[in-house]
């Protein structure tokens, strides 16, 4: 009887309501977590059957069925927090976590590091990243990110390169002495270089043009931080020769000696290089350390030594990359945070606790860098708000009131007339 059949068709419109206010009453509770991304009832509509078989036309409908509840992956408001470790991305993309029931991908960077140094969520789950060397090179490496140092070793100076001009004019009848080196040189420029025990010590470069395009350096050190040496006096460890062309471009460098002996444990001949730049006959430009008609001037000197430190800070940047701030002045790479990206996000699985697991609907994950293959970037001391509209969710839930409102007249219309059939056999 299609009596009987409405109050069917009434129901399954009662039963698709509640469900869907039960999907806004979602979205309106999880209007404050992190990384939330809102979902949407899709229904579709129910045929009972065809009173023309397979030749169309004079369907009856019998209702309604939720047909999928679909989340809707757009971006969220990144709001401005006050933690080193709170992350956000900015694009597509999902955050690795590994915990007790193995790999899961999350939007929420609300992350700080345990007793252990591991950078995990409120829920112990460990965040994934690409692992640096010792050196602080990013390797692809996958790893839980893990700050492991918070002491770094002295290093010895190995390298020190020098950016500078010599002034061509200069007299080349001056001559130099060792005992007056400032007096008895064209030009001079200091570094601070680092022992093998990473005691600090002061190093004066000495450059006297000896002929027409050729300049002689010397690197000294005070003689009290020598083994032999004495105080008060300086003592030349390192010494060379600069050759230019006559368009002011150094065309060779050579090197005399390079043996550094200081004192107070350090390892003896210790072997410091002086570099000036690529030379033109090892296919360089020449132009690091140029002589030009100009003031001798130094520009910039760095060197690769340091002392020992302990861990002062951190900070990541915008491509996820984790950095350690040491007391000495040093800044190492630790890791970078991977993102994974999926072909079909709308279709992970959702676990709790702001977290997704892979579907056969999502696809595979691919896990990279942040800013590559399609991947969003990432910025610190920023957290993604939820995608919850307030205002939105309030209509919806207003709609769907209606709607059930609506459909409940449809049971109660059909009820009465089953209620005038029965009377039927009274009368």
């Amino acid at each position: 009887m299609g009596i009987l059949s409405s109050m069917y068709t009434g129901i399954s419109g009662l039963s698709g309501q509640g469900e869907a206010l039960a999907i806004y009453g979602d979205n309106i509770a999880n209007a404050s977590t992190n990384g939330f991304k809102v979902s949407r009832p899709e229904f579709q509509d129910v045929i009972a059957k065809s009173l023309k078989g397979l030749l169309g036309g004079n369907q009856i409908g019998r209702g309604v069925r939720l047909a999928a509840v679909a989340p809707i992956f757009s971006q969220g408001s990144v709001v401005q927090t006050e933690s080193a470790t709170d992350l956000a991305i900015t694009g597509d993309g999902f955050f690795v976590m590994n915990g007790v029931d193995g790999q899961s991908f999350s939007r929420n960077g609300s992350f700080h590091f345990d007793k252990d140094g591991k950078l995990i969520n409120a829920d112990n789950y460990h965040v994934m990243g690409f692992q640096a060397d010792e050196n602080g090179k990013i390797t692809s490496k996958l790893g839980e990110i893990s700050i492991d140092r918070t002491v770094i070793d002295a290093r010895k100076t190995s390298e020190v390169n020098m950016f500078m001009n010599l002034d061509l004019r200069s007299d080349k009848s001056l001559v130099f002495d060792p005992l007056r080196p400032e007096k008895t040189s064209h030009f001079a420029t200091g570094c601070t270089v680092f022992d093998t025990a990473g005691t600090a010590h002061s190093c004066t470069v000495f450059f006297n043009r000896v002929e027409d395009g050729q300049w002689q350096w010397r690197a000294m050190v005070k003689g009290d931080e020598t083994t032999n040496g004495k105080k008060d006096e300086l003592v030349e460890c390192a010494s060379g020769k600069l050759s230019y062309d006559p368009d002011g471009r150094l065309r060779e460098q050579t090197v005399d000696k390079s043996s550094f002996n200081f004192n107070k444990g350090a390892l003896p001949d210790q072997n410091i290089k002086f570099n000036f730049g690529e030379d033109k006959a090892h296919g360089g430009t020449g132009l690091q350390v140029t002589q030009f008609g100009t003031q001798s001037e130094s520009y910039k000197t760095t060197q690769d030594g340091y002392t020992a430190g302990s861990l002062a800070g951190m900070t990541f940047n915008d491509d996820g990359t984790l950095t350690a701030i040491y007391t000495n002045g040093e800044n190492i790479n630790v890791a970078q945070v991977a993102l994974a990206k999926f072909e079909n996000p709308e279709g992970l699985f959702k676990t709790g606790q702001n977290r997704f697991r892979e579907s056969r609907l999502s696809g595979q994950a691919t896990i990279g860098s942040p800013q590559a293959g399609g991947r969003g970037r990432i910025s610190s001391k920023t957290i993604e708000a939820s995608t919850t509209d307030i205002a939105s969710e309030f209509i919806n839930l207003m709609q769907a009131q209606r709607n059930f409102q609506a459909n409940s007249k449809v049971i109660s219309t059909a009820d009465e007339m089953m209620q005038d059939v029965l009377n039927l056999k009274r009368t």
